[in-house]
């Protein structure tokens, strides 16, 4: 044993289990399967070892995969975006992850380390306190103190010093209190004189004024958003409970109103060629445009090109600019049913670079030639002037194909519609031969009336109009990723890895128990595709989906390619959206310095930062997906909070030991039902069949049971509904009834234990 208390580390062999979560919770910087063989001494067989038995420790759940790296479960990555929340007894800053999966429990505490000497010389971000921040995460060698130590990278965000609450007026007192929207809030106290304008159940934005050495912290109203009661507010809590940007800089601003129109500069004139768009109805801008015609070349019989061309923003927003630090600051566009918080400011993104119908607009395209199977033979990017033919929404373009054009579409039909659906129909047979990932998951749409409220939750048809754009841009995007790799030049990819074995697992456990099997070994795209099928048109359809779903790992953005799992692709990067997307951004950055395109190409400094830049943006995306998804529950709260006591038909959409969570298909929202309230057996949590069931009676439910329910509670602020079971449990499986059997038997061989089940 060394003199620190950890095992030796032996050269040359393959360490044990025990050594091998030691170094890789020291090193988190040095976790990959790579730098672990190498750090071991590790070559020919010994390295197959080490990989199988790392694949064995994530099977067992001791290590989850990162990017290319392990970690402990729960463990913070290497680099990791922190909110600055407090200090210590030492007046050291303290910092939390800014997303965390609170299934884990209490977000660890990261001890920030600033090195007064840099500071002093100006060599290291400054980080104070409310800051968030971009940080490289290390393993504390302190055990009193928190669990890791950070260096700052970037300071994202500065203290606004503002919080956002719901004021409460108190009865007998000139004033009132600040009730938080967010749990871990603290009550402040909201004196008459600095009130503003703000009335009882306002939604109103405060700022922290000093505090006493007694009583509650108080605070000056400095804006009133409106009425807690109106949708209207909902989408700016969220904004502020995930600390979106969503006040541009005057500067920002500034710059944007300054830019002039793009010039001709190192830009070929295709104002002839007749692209067009096709786009939602309601869309504001317009990023992206189409063109398909017959491939003339006698060596390419049937064949066709295919040409994209999307709004060149990298003329625009150019390295280190206004612009182009706000853009990061934000890494996307966040889209609620009521507004949309834009990465760019709307001279930009709805003016200077919307691909707007009959108008001169500067455009990155790629030319692309197919075979009549489908293949590939060829690309080439352009920087190029468009002027588009036609602004088309996607229910127009389909009626025209399907024989009920317009006055706008039909001139269209022939010269441009229908080249456009003969492509799409060749690339669907090379999308057919790779078979990515194809889940049955509809996508539900809040409509808001003109007051704010809500209408009705729409499901939108899917359309061959929408296939066809999305299989033109899935094909961009590779031919970005291909020309970047040709060049040798870094880029951003986007990549998505194959499921954990553990996930992998579960999910063919769970497909066991309703007559369906999941194949082992190293598994592709169409592994799954036929596990959908097979569930096709069955009781099970929607709970395979779901759980094929779980099963999956999240793409991220990473300068490392492992390839795109779920598209069953090995080159890939996004490059389609720049106006809403800095990961295109960058990539059309990365296309117009290695092709020689002119102004606005990657810069050395921002080659160097993509792993960091990777990291903050796919945060960032993760960060407006948990927006969008709380505003979507609080809405609907808020639409159901009059309806007490009515029954809705339902679905089980998740299994735990505290209840069972209710989907609403027709609302798109989840609500809960306790397993205390489900009745007076004693209910018993089977993970592997995703079930709960009754002890004594074999009743229960399981994920994807159809159910009625009736609502006893709904709380608007936190998007929370709560349901009461209306229908009785169906008999379980007798592999369920066994588990339940098999877990008695084993509680009863270990003394003073019992089998693990909730209250009544």
């Amino acid at each position: 044993m060394a003199k620190n208390g950890k095992q030796p580390i032996i050269h040359g062999a393959v360490p044990p289990r025990e050594v091998l979560l030691e170094f890789i919770a020291d090193n988190p910087d040095r976790a990959s399967k790579r730098e672990i063989a190498k750090a071991f001494g590790l070559k020919g067989e010994a390295r197959v070892e080490l990989k199988d038995l790392l694949r064995a420790m994530e099977d067992d759940g001791l290590l989850q995969k990162s990017r290319k790296s392990l970690a402990r479960p729960g463990a913070l990555p290497p680099v990791t975006v922190l909110d600055i929340t407090t200090r210590d007894k030492d007046g050291e800053l303290i910092g939390r992850p800014a997303e965390w999966n609170e299934e884990l429990g209490v977000a660890p505490a990261v001890a920030i380390r600033q090195s007064s000497t840099d500071r002093a010389k100006g060599k290291a971000p400054v980080g104070g306190l409310g800051d968030r921040v971009l940080a490289k995460i290390f393993p504390s060698k302190d055990r009193a103190g928190p669990a890791y130590t950070a260096r700052i990278i970037k300071v994202l965000d500065k203290h606004r010093n503002a919080l956002l609450g719901v004021y409460r007026e108190m009865p007998g007192t000139n004033g009132g209190r600040l009730m938080p929207i967010d749990r871990r809030g603290e009550e402040l106290q909201i004196d008459g004189a600095d009130l503003g304008d703000a009335k009882d159940g306002d939604l109103v934005e405060v700022e922290v004024l000093r505090s006493g050495r007694f009583g509650l912290t108080r605070a000056r109203v400095l804006s009133v958003i409106g009425s807690v009661a109106t949708e209207k507010a909902i989408s700016m809590i969220a904004i502020h409970a995930h600390g979106i940007p969503y006040i541009l800089p005057q500067s920002v601003i500034a710059e944007a109103e300054a830019a002039n129109p793009a010039t001709m500069s190192h830009r070929e004139d295709w104002r002839d060629l007749p692209l067009i768009t096709i786009d939602p109805a309601d869309a504001k801008d317009h990023d992206d445009a189409v063109y398909a015609e017959p491939d003339p070349s006698p060596d390419n019989p049937d064949g066709v090109i295919v040409t994209v061309a999307i709004a060149d923003v990298s003329w625009y927003v150019r390295p280190k600019s206004a612009l182009d630090r706000e853009a990061l600051k934000r890494g996307n566009s966040v889209y609620f049913p009521d507004r949309v918080v834009p990465m760019l400011p709307e001279r930009i993104s709805n003016d200077l670079c919307s691909l707007r119908e009959g108008v001169d607009r500067p455009a990155l395209a790629v030319r692309m030639v197919f075979s009549k199977e489908g293949r590939k033979a060829g690309h080439t990017f352009h920087r190029i002037m468009m002027k588009s033919a036609a602004k088309l929404s996607y229910q127009q373009a389909q009626a025209a194909i399907d024989g009920k054009p317009d006055d706008k579409t039909g001139p269209l039909l022939e010269p441009i519609l229908k080249p456009l659906w003969h492509a799409y129909a060749i690339l669907k047979r090379g999308r057919d031969r790779r078979q990515p990932l194809e889940l049955d998951m509809p996508e539900r749409k809040i409509i808001l009336k003109e007051d704010g409220t809500v209408d009705r939750v729409h499901v939108p048809d899917r359309l061959d109009a929408h296939k066809l754009i999305e299989e033109m841009m899935i094909q961009a995007n590779v031919a970005a990723a291909e020309t970047l790799e040709k060049k040798r030049q870094p880029l951003v990819y986007r990549v998505h890895d194959a499921p954990a074995l553990s996930k992998q697992e579960a999910l063919r456990e769970f497909l066991g128990t309703i007559g369906l099997s999941l194949a082992k070994g190293n598994l592709r795209s169409n592994s799954f595709n036929g596990i959908l099928a097979r569930a096709l048109d069955t009781p099970h359809q929607t709970m395979v989906n779901e759980m094929v779903l779980r099963s999956q790992s999240q793409a991220i953005y990473s300068p490392e390619n492992i390839g795109h799992f779920g598209l069953n692709l090995m080159k890939y990067a996004h490059f389609t959206s720049p106006i809403r997307r800095y990961a295109d951004l960058i990539v059309h950055r990365a296309l117009v310095g290695s092709l020689g395109l002119g102004e606005g190409g990657i810069t050395p400094e921002e080659e160097a930062a993509l792993d960091d830049i990777a990291a903050e943006i796919s945060t960032f995306e993760r960060r407006a997906m948990a927006a969008e998804r709380d505003t979507i529950n609080r809405l609907i709260a808020h639409h159901l909070a009059g309806r007490i006591g009515d029954e809705f038909a339902g679905q089980v959409s998740g299994v735990t030991k505290a209840g069972l969570f209710i989907a609403l298909p027709q609302f798109g929202a989840d609500g809960f039902i306790p397993v205390s309230t489900l009745g007076r057996d004693y209910y018993i949590y089977d993970e592997a069949h995703q079930a709960l069931s009754g002890e004594r009676t074999g009743l229960g439910y399981r994920l994807g049971d159809a159910v009625e329910v009736r609502l006893v509670e709904a709380i608007p602020l936190a998007g929370a509904l709560r349901f009461e079971m209306l229908s009785e449990g169906r008999p379980m499986p007798v592999a369920v009834r066994s588990f339940h059997k098999s877990t008695r038997r084993a509680a009863a061989r270990k003394p003073g234990t019992r089998p693990n089940r909730p209250r009544r």
